[in-house]
């Protein structure tokens, strides 16, 4: 067997590095086509997010039918239910000259009294520059606080017998951590420039005369709460020392207490009541990456994409 020349082994290892060379740039290139894909299919479901969340089904077309707009969960400033998405919603339909009235399907255990408040001014105003278009609330599982706050502002509300309404009330609540602290040996050191800086500090003991303010200051959003049920209930309203007492109670003891009207559902309602059986959905919808964020929170999300656009771009 002849021994291979010197020159013969080096041209076969140029050989085969350059076929693993070339190997390697087609891979690479399939990678790039692949990735390339990605990121127009991703580019693709964030065009779709947006336009989805931010047009409702009820295109200004003229055909008669119910708008439908949830309120489900908390209402809260970042949730899917806060003022500015409803209110939205809310306006977009009493835009529509197709519309023949507006539901406002509920299932909310309640949540900011201002935001509350803020949807249910929205409604008495709309109503009163838009007077033929009737606002009604479809209660699901449970209509309690702040969201029956804004079931309040329609003109019906209609429950099933097994739903939960009512908790008209206003509640302040947290954790006292003194007596932990003592015995972890823990010490809190906290400076204020005024004497009700440190309020209701969990770590400090409880200051009598801070408790009974807050209690004050409860009582005037409690009054303001039962002011807007009696305002949007009116002569319907049976009052009962326990009604505004923070109490729940079923959709069939609702009716009878008045906080209700009659059962139904959203279809029943739009067929039998609006007499519009064709529904639209005017929901404010969260995007995936708006989920994303408010999940994420505010601060961590922003820096999240704003360290995701740095390495692209890099």
């Amino acid at each position: 067997m002849s021994e291979q020349t010197p020159n013969g082994w080096e041209r076969k290892l140029l050989e085969t590095l350059a076929t693993d060379a070339l190997k390697e740039q087609r891979r690479r290139r399939r990678w790039g086509i692949f990735f390339k894909f990605v990121g127009v299919a991703y580019f693709g479901v964030f065009v779709w997010a947006i336009w989805s969340g931010r047009n409702p089904d009820g295109a200004i077309d003229g055909s008669a039918h119910t708008a439908v707009i949830e309120v489900q969960g908390i209402i809260a400033t970042n949730a899917s239910a806060s003022a500015e998405r409803i209110n939205t919603a809310l306006r977009q339909a009493f835009k529509n000259r197709g519309v023949k009235g507006v539901i406002l399907k509920i299932n909310s255990p309640g949540g900011s009294p201002v935001q509350a408040g803020q949807i249910y001014d929205e409604i008495k105003r709309l109503k009163a520059t838009n007077s033929e278009i009737p606002v009604y609330a479809v209660v699901e599982e449970l209509c309690a606080s702040g969201g029956y706050y804004v079931a309040a502002a329609a003109d019906r509300i209609y429950v099933d017998k097994a739903s939960l309404v009512g908790s008209i009330g206003v509640i302040m609540d947290g954790f006292g951590f003194t007596g932990t602290m003592e015995k972890l040996g823990v010490e809190r050191r906290a400076l204020t420039s005024g004497d009700n800086k440190a309020f209701l500090d969990p770590f400090q003991p409880v200051v009598p005369g801070q408790v009974e303010f807050a209690k004050t200051m409860l009582a005037d959003i409690h009054a303001q709460f039962i002011d807007a049920v009696r305002k949007g209930r009116g002569k319907r309203l049976h009052e009962t020392p326990e009604i505004f007492s923070g109490l729940i109670w079923t959709g069939s003891k609702s009716i009878e207490l008045g906080l209700a009207d009659a059962t139904g559902s959203v279809r029943s309602v739009a067929r039998d009541v609006i007499k519009a059986e064709t529904l639209r959905d005017y929901t404010e919808r969260e995007s995936p990456f708006e989920r994303i964020a408010r999940r994420l929170g505010g601060a961590a999300a922003s820096a999240f994409f704003d360290q995701l656009a740095e390495t692209r771009y890099r």
